[in-house]
Protein backbone atom coordinates (compact mmCIF):
# COMPACT_ATOMS: atom_id res chain seq x y z
CA UNK A 1 0.00 0.00 0.00
CA UNK A 2 1.07 3.44 -0.54
CA UNK A 3 2.49 5.44 1.83
CA UNK A 4 0.13 8.24 1.31
CA UNK A 5 -1.93 5.99 2.71
CA UNK A 6 -0.48 5.95 6.45
CA UNK A 7 -2.85 8.71 8.41
CA UNK A 8 -0.29 8.49 11.50
CA UNK A 9 1.79 6.19 13.78
CA UNK A 10 -0.20 3.07 13.30
CA UNK A 11 -2.77 4.56 11.62
CA UNK A 12 -3.85 3.51 8.31
CA UNK A 13 -6.89 4.56 5.24
CA UNK A 14 -7.86 1.17 4.00
CA UNK A 15 -10.89 2.05 1.95
CA UNK A 16 -12.80 4.90 0.71
CA UNK A 17 -13.67 6.37 -2.26
CA UNK A 18 -10.26 6.28 -4.88
CA UNK A 19 -9.34 3.14 -3.14
CA UNK A 20 -11.86 0.57 -2.63
CA UNK A 21 -15.44 1.28 -4.12
CA UNK A 22 -16.81 4.56 -4.50
CA UNK A 23 -19.83 3.88 -2.69
CA UNK A 24 -17.74 3.38 0.09
CA UNK A 25 -17.12 5.84 3.03
CA UNK A 26 -13.55 5.72 4.72
CA UNK A 27 -12.27 2.97 6.28
CA UNK A 28 -9.58 2.81 8.92
CA UNK A 29 -6.91 0.25 10.55
CA UNK A 30 -5.79 1.27 13.99
CA UNK A 31 -2.38 -1.21 14.68
CA UNK A 32 -2.93 -1.70 18.30
CA UNK A 33 0.01 -4.21 18.63
CA UNK A 34 -1.38 -7.63 19.25
CA UNK A 35 -5.11 -6.78 17.83
CA UNK A 36 -6.07 -4.43 15.11
CA UNK A 37 -9.13 -2.48 15.04
CA UNK A 38 -10.81 -1.18 11.95
CA UNK A 39 -12.88 2.16 11.88
CA UNK A 40 -16.06 1.58 9.49
CA UNK A 41 -16.35 -1.06 7.14
CA UNK A 42 -17.50 0.59 3.41
CA UNK A 43 -20.60 -0.53 1.67
CA UNK A 44 -20.16 -4.29 0.90
CA UNK A 45 -19.14 -4.45 -2.54
CA UNK A 46 -15.28 -4.37 -2.05
CA UNK A 47 -14.73 -6.26 1.78
CA UNK A 48 -11.87 -8.55 -0.12
CA UNK A 49 -10.26 -5.29 -1.07
CA UNK A 50 -10.50 -3.93 2.58
CA UNK A 51 -8.33 -7.55 3.99
CA UNK A 52 -6.14 -7.16 1.04
CA UNK A 53 -5.03 -3.23 1.68
CA UNK A 54 -4.57 -4.57 5.26
CA UNK A 55 -1.63 -7.74 4.00
CA UNK A 56 -0.45 -4.66 1.97
CA UNK A 57 0.36 -2.76 5.09
CA UNK A 58 2.49 -6.12 6.34
CA UNK A 59 -0.26 -6.20 9.09
CA UNK A 60 -2.51 -9.58 9.12
CA UNK A 61 -6.23 -9.80 8.82
CA UNK A 62 -6.56 -12.94 11.64
CA UNK A 63 -5.26 -9.61 14.55
CA UNK A 64 -8.63 -7.96 13.15
CA UNK A 65 -10.62 -7.93 16.75
CA UNK A 66 -12.74 -4.92 16.67
CA UNK A 67 -15.51 -3.16 14.39
CA UNK A 68 -16.24 0.26 15.62
CA UNK A 69 -19.26 1.58 13.25
CA UNK A 70 -19.35 5.26 13.52
CA UNK A 71 -23.07 5.27 12.87
CA UNK A 72 -25.86 2.82 11.10
CA UNK A 73 -25.59 3.66 7.41
CA UNK A 74 -24.67 1.34 4.71
CA UNK A 75 -21.70 3.03 3.11
CA UNK A 76 -20.08 2.25 6.76
CA UNK A 77 -21.44 -0.92 7.80
CA UNK A 78 -21.81 -2.44 4.35
CA UNK A 79 -19.14 -5.32 5.22
CA UNK A 80 -19.57 -6.08 9.02
CA UNK A 81 -21.28 -9.20 8.22
CA UNK A 82 -18.20 -10.13 5.93
CA UNK A 83 -15.92 -9.46 8.61
CA UNK A 84 -18.15 -10.84 11.67
CA UNK A 85 -17.93 -14.26 9.41
CA UNK A 86 -14.68 -14.54 8.44
CA UNK A 87 -12.90 -13.07 11.04
CA UNK A 88 -14.97 -13.12 14.88
CA UNK A 89 -14.79 -9.66 15.18
CA UNK A 90 -16.59 -7.95 17.63
CA UNK A 91 -18.64 -5.31 16.56
CA UNK A 92 -19.17 -1.59 18.37
CA UNK A 93 -21.35 0.83 17.62
CA UNK A 94 -23.83 3.72 20.01
CA UNK A 95 -27.13 1.94 21.49
CA UNK A 96 -28.97 4.68 19.65
CA UNK A 97 -28.32 3.19 16.01
CA UNK A 98 -28.08 -0.15 17.50
CA UNK A 99 -31.13 -1.53 16.40
CA UNK A 100 -31.16 -0.24 13.03
CA UNK A 101 -28.29 -2.44 12.17
CA UNK A 102 -29.71 -5.63 14.11
CA UNK A 103 -33.14 -5.27 12.66
CA UNK A 104 -31.45 -4.56 9.28
CA UNK A 105 -34.03 -1.54 8.82
CA UNK A 106 -34.00 -0.26 5.19
CA UNK A 107 -34.61 3.08 6.02
CA UNK A 108 -32.54 4.00 8.86
CA UNK A 109 -29.82 2.43 7.01
CA UNK A 110 -30.07 3.50 4.27
CA UNK A 111 -29.81 0.57 2.04
CA UNK A 112 -32.96 1.43 0.29
CA UNK A 113 -30.91 4.83 -1.16
CA UNK A 114 -27.91 2.45 -2.37
CA UNK A 115 -30.49 -0.25 -4.32
CA UNK A 116 -29.24 -2.93 -1.76
CA UNK A 117 -30.00 -5.01 1.44
CA UNK A 118 -28.65 -5.09 4.60
CA UNK A 119 -29.04 -8.46 6.44
CA UNK A 120 -29.50 -7.90 10.30
CA UNK A 121 -26.45 -8.03 11.78
CA UNK A 122 -25.36 -8.26 15.89
CA UNK A 123 -24.03 -5.45 17.34
CA UNK A 124 -21.99 -7.08 20.33
CA UNK A 125 -21.36 -4.03 22.81
CA UNK A 126 -23.92 -0.75 22.69
CA UNK A 127 -22.37 2.42 23.62
CA UNK A 128 -24.54 4.48 26.13
CA UNK A 129 -23.89 7.83 27.50
CA UNK A 130 -21.76 10.86 26.01
CA UNK A 131 -18.09 9.36 25.49
CA UNK A 132 -15.99 6.99 26.89
CA UNK A 133 -12.34 5.21 26.19
CA UNK A 134 -11.86 1.28 24.72
CA UNK A 135 -8.95 0.02 25.45
CA UNK A 136 -7.23 -2.66 23.29
CA UNK A 137 -4.08 -3.67 24.99
CA UNK A 138 -1.86 -1.00 26.16
CA UNK A 139 -3.76 0.99 23.45
CA UNK A 140 -6.67 3.25 23.50
CA UNK A 141 -9.68 4.85 21.82
CA UNK A 142 -11.73 7.45 22.99
CA UNK A 143 -15.43 8.00 21.80
CA UNK A 144 -17.77 10.43 21.71
CA UNK A 145 -21.84 10.57 20.79
CA UNK A 146 -21.96 13.31 18.14
CA UNK A 147 -25.76 12.98 17.26
CA UNK A 148 -26.98 15.07 14.22
CA UNK A 149 -26.14 13.19 11.33
CA UNK A 150 -28.17 9.95 12.91
CA UNK A 151 -29.11 9.61 16.71
CA UNK A 152 -26.13 7.22 17.59
CA UNK A 153 -23.61 9.19 15.47
CA UNK A 154 -20.18 8.06 17.06
CA UNK A 155 -16.93 10.08 17.02
CA UNK A 156 -13.53 8.72 17.96
CA UNK A 157 -9.61 10.01 18.59
CA UNK A 158 -6.61 8.88 20.02
CA UNK A 159 -3.35 10.59 20.38
CA UNK A 160 -0.23 9.06 18.91
CA UNK A 161 3.10 10.51 18.17
CA UNK A 162 2.98 14.25 19.64
CA UNK A 163 -0.54 14.60 17.30
CA UNK A 164 -4.23 14.18 17.45
CA UNK A 165 -6.23 11.92 15.15
CA UNK A 166 -9.92 12.46 15.05
CA UNK A 167 -12.13 10.20 13.22
CA UNK A 168 -14.97 12.09 12.25
CA UNK A 169 -17.05 10.67 10.09
CA UNK A 170 -20.21 12.59 7.99
CA UNK A 171 -19.45 15.91 9.04
CA UNK A 172 -20.77 17.07 6.35
CA UNK A 173 -24.31 15.42 6.67
CA UNK A 174 -26.71 14.85 5.07
CA UNK A 175 -29.43 15.72 7.01
CA UNK A 176 -32.69 13.92 6.69
CA UNK A 177 -35.53 13.35 8.35
CA UNK A 178 -35.57 9.62 7.49
CA UNK A 179 -32.11 9.36 9.04
CA UNK A 180 -33.31 10.78 12.19
CA UNK A 181 -31.15 13.86 11.81
CA UNK A 182 -31.38 16.80 14.20
CA UNK A 183 -29.51 19.76 13.40
CA UNK A 184 -29.31 21.43 17.25
CA UNK A 185 -27.66 18.33 18.06
CA UNK A 186 -25.15 18.19 15.51
CA UNK A 187 -24.23 22.10 16.25
CA UNK A 188 -23.38 21.16 19.72
CA UNK A 189 -21.51 17.94 18.57
CA UNK A 190 -19.18 19.90 16.45
CA UNK A 191 -18.37 22.23 19.13
CA UNK A 192 -17.60 19.47 21.19
CA UNK A 193 -15.42 18.26 18.07
CA UNK A 194 -13.56 21.72 18.26
CA UNK A 195 -13.07 21.71 21.83
CA UNK A 196 -10.44 18.43 20.86
CA UNK A 197 -8.21 20.97 18.82
CA UNK A 198 -7.19 18.13 16.94
CA UNK A 199 -4.45 18.06 14.62
CA UNK A 200 -5.50 15.59 12.16
CA UNK A 201 -9.07 15.30 10.82
CA UNK A 202 -10.16 11.76 9.27
CA UNK A 203 -13.28 12.23 7.78
CA UNK A 204 -16.26 9.97 5.85
CA UNK A 205 -16.26 11.06 2.50
CA UNK A 206 -14.00 13.80 1.64
CA UNK A 207 -10.68 12.98 2.80
CA UNK A 208 -7.89 13.84 5.47
CA UNK A 209 -7.05 17.16 6.65
CA UNK A 210 -4.02 17.58 8.34
CA UNK A 211 -3.29 20.91 10.86
CA UNK A 212 -5.28 22.20 13.57
CA UNK A 213 -5.99 25.50 11.39
CA UNK A 214 -7.20 23.02 8.33
CA UNK A 215 -9.46 20.56 11.20
CA UNK A 216 -11.00 23.92 12.50
CA UNK A 217 -11.52 25.54 9.23
CA UNK A 218 -13.32 22.39 7.73
CA UNK A 219 -15.94 22.36 10.83
CA UNK A 220 -16.51 25.64 11.28
CA UNK A 221 -17.14 26.09 7.44
CA UNK A 222 -20.10 23.29 7.80
CA UNK A 223 -21.22 25.66 10.90
CA UNK A 224 -22.02 28.58 8.67
CA UNK A 225 -24.03 26.37 6.13
CA UNK A 226 -26.51 25.16 8.45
Amino acid sequence: MNQDRTIGEGIYIIGGPGITHAEDATSFIVDCGEELVMIDSGAGKTAHLLVEHIKGLGLDPEDLSTLILTHCHIDHIGSAPYFIERYGCTVITHDLDADAVESGDAVATAANLYGTIFPPTRIDTRLTGEEGTLSFGREQLHWIHTPGHTPGSLSLYCDRGGERILFGQDIHGPFLSTFGSDIGAWKRSMMKLLDLEADILCEGHFGIFRSKKRVRAYITDYLTRY
